[in-house]
């Protein structure tokens, strides 16, 4: 071919470009350098702006304060945020391996959620029943280190600054008013008395006061003296008082003001808020309605395996052996410590039969301990407190034991598997221990997922021959129902319009929740938008990737391999899981990883 002048001016210019082109892009490995210098800046960031957080994590750095809960910190932080994803998203993954690539990806996805949640101002209604700072303050105690006298001077250097806290979030709240984002009164009438029954007790009577019981060996016994008066003077003069005052402005100033409705409709841009809630807590992009109906669909499934158990124990129907249920002692609890000894129990037989299903396995410890008495009331009847890394802090499921001859038991041995192995415990102690991720995804929290892996795993239990007991495979559909009833609830508040009372209605009608359940469930949905979604959404999704990994691998699938590629990338989106999962199924057909478990 003859090549004419201007095929060579193209030439060169194209040439030209190619090395300006390489010269605007450094190498990968410079790259993803940059890339990973900027997740430890982010993360550290986050730490220091979250300390509670970082107590959480064994990082005590931050040990002597709270997070900065002010109106000018919320904006600094917007701003802070905008800044971080403009940097982000400048990094060129070209070229990247997968992990990095997602991980840029990740990040990005992240940061534009708080954003949007922020210019949807979802955090300017810091106080309610579930998760306000009356309850997070007194529930973190348990979380805190107090392994000698410097954690102890932090922990005195906190109490001293919570009125600071407080007057910071009633000035968020007054923010929230103006611009209309306000909660349900009725349960902000809810908060006015756990305000008081935090702040009535004195001294050593104080949930605050707990770490002063227990003060270990190193602490010489005049640091005691000092530090037991010096914490007791600041419950009593700081933090006592700073409740009071809290509690003062929701009954008088706050609550009087809260919206009439319990859907989140009732809010400006309501339809907005709850359509990015329905997103962010299913990482999907279904639709409330289509999450109604398949709630509905969900519940009339399981209400047959239900009705199966019903008959075969002698019941004419369902509801029949529903109230007999009710009306049983057998199915109640006879004491306090003998609904933990239940849970403890499960527990204990789960842990031998892991290697079975896992190649991957817990390396932290999980201890069974009673809710609170101040949250009682509102607790579901149990929830899962990470632990550290290290190991140094265990697990902790909390279990409700309060109004205990109420409390059914059927429901303990699904309750168990789900808040501790395989559940919550065994999936966020593994992925905090993952050594290629980086700590923002050792330490993701995508509900989507985590609930719904807790939910598969008290499947599990079923899989390997456990819920022997007939009761106690119906406690386990029981506990499935309500996950179903949820996607139906959930929406039927936030997007249906349903009242509180259609609510409870519902709960009656296809439900074996004990009442003080059915109250505390139908307010944390009222409260909560779209966190309810999670469970069954994410529990589906894994069903459905189990099934379509056996389908496609034959005798190829193994299980354990299975779930060890579901838990070993960490909490993730449900459409990345999928992403990760149909790549892992490939690869195996492909012979280039293998279809068996490593040893671990």
């Amino acid at each position: 071919m003859k090549i004419g002048p201007r095929m060579l001016v193209s030439g060169l210019l194209a040439a030209a470009c190619a090395v300006s082109a390489q010269a605007a892009t450094p190498d990968v490995a410079t790259r993803v350098k940059a890339l990973n210098d900027l997740l430890a800046e982010q993360w550290q960031h986050g730490l220091e702006n979250q300390p509670e957080f970082a107590t959480i994590l064994g990082d005590l750095r931050y040990n002597d304060r709270w997070s900065d809960a002010s109106l000018a910190h919320s904006q600094a932080e917007y701003a802070k945020t905008q800044d971080f994803l403009k940097r982000f998203q400048a990094i060129d993954t070209t070229g990247f391996p997968d992990e990095d690539k997602l991980n840029q990806q990740l990040m990005v996805r992240q940061l534009q959620d708080a954003l949007k949640a922020h210019e949807l101002k979802i955090d300017e209604m810091p106080l309610d029943q579930m998760n306000g700072v009356h309850l997070a303050l007194a529930g973190f105690v348990s979380s805190i280190p107090f392994d000698n006298a410097k954690e102890y001077d932090d922990y005195l250097a906190r109490l001293k600054a919570v009125p600071r806290l407080m007057d910071q979030v009633v000035e968020l709240a007054r923010q929230g008013e103006k611009d209309g984002m306000m909660p349900p009164k009725y349960l902000l009438e809810k908060v006015v008395t756990q305000i008081d029954s935090i702040a009535k007790p004195a001294g050593m009577d104080s949930v605050f006061a707990e770490p002063l019981k227990h003060f270990p060996k190193s602490v010489p016994a005049a640091e005691q003296k000092r530090l037991h008066d010096a914490i007791l003077a600041a419950i009593d003069q700081d933090v006592r008082p700073a409740y009071r005052k809290l509690g003062e402005f929701v009954a008088k100033d706050y609550a009087p003001h809260g919206r009439s409705e319990p859907g989140v409709w009732q809010l400006p841009n309501g339809d907005a808020i709850y359509r990015f809630d329905v997103e962010q807590m299913t990482t999907t992009r279904e639709t409330p309605e289509r999450i109604h109906e398949l709630g509905l669909a969900e519940v009339k499934r399981i209400e047959g395996e239900m009705t199966a158990i019903a008959k075969a124990q002698g019941y004419a129907d369902l509801a029949s052996f529903r109230a007999a249920l009710k009306n049983d002692p057998r199915t109640h609890a006879k004491s306090r410590e003998d609904i933990l000894d239940r849970y403890r129990g499960y527990i204990a037989g789960m842990q031998p039969e892991l290697p079975k299903l896992f190649g991957l396995l817990p390396k932290t410890k999980v201890q069974v301990v009673p809710v609170e008495a101040f949250r009682e009331k509102e607790a579901a009847a149990a929830e899962y407190h990470q632990g550290t890394p290290d190991g140094s802090r265990p697990g902790q499921i909390f279990v409700n034991t309060g109004d205990f001859a109420n409390r059914s038991v059927l429901t303990i041995e699904s309750t168990a598997y789900h808040e501790g192995i395989p559940g919550h415990h065994m999936q966020i102690s593994i992925a905090q221990t993952l050594p290629k991720l980086p700590p923002f995804r050792q330490q993701a929290g995508y509900t989507a997922y985590v609930e719904g892996w807790a939910l598969y795993a008290e499947r599990l239990g079923k899989d390997i021959g456990f819920y022997k007991d007939p009761l106690s495979d119906y406690g386990r559909l029981s506990d499935e129902l309500l996950r179903a009833d949820r996607l139906v609830l959930d929406t039927g508040v936030h997007y249906k319009h349903w009242t509180r009372q259609q609510m409870v209605d519902f709960f009656h009608a296809h439900s074996s929740e004990d009442e003080p359940d059915v109250q505390a469930e139908t307010d944390r949905y009222v409260t909560w938008p779209g966190q309810a979604l999670a469970y069954k959404m994410g529990q589906l999704k894994i069903l459905e990737l189990r099934e379509r990994a056996k389908k496609a691998l034959g005798e190829q699938f193994d299980i354990r391999a299975f779930h060890d590629e579901i838990l070993g990338g960490g909490a993730l989106p449900l459409d990345v899981l999928e992403a990760r999962t149909d790549a892992w199924i490939a690869a195996v057909k492909a012979g280039k990883v293998p279809a068996h478990p490593k040893a671990g």
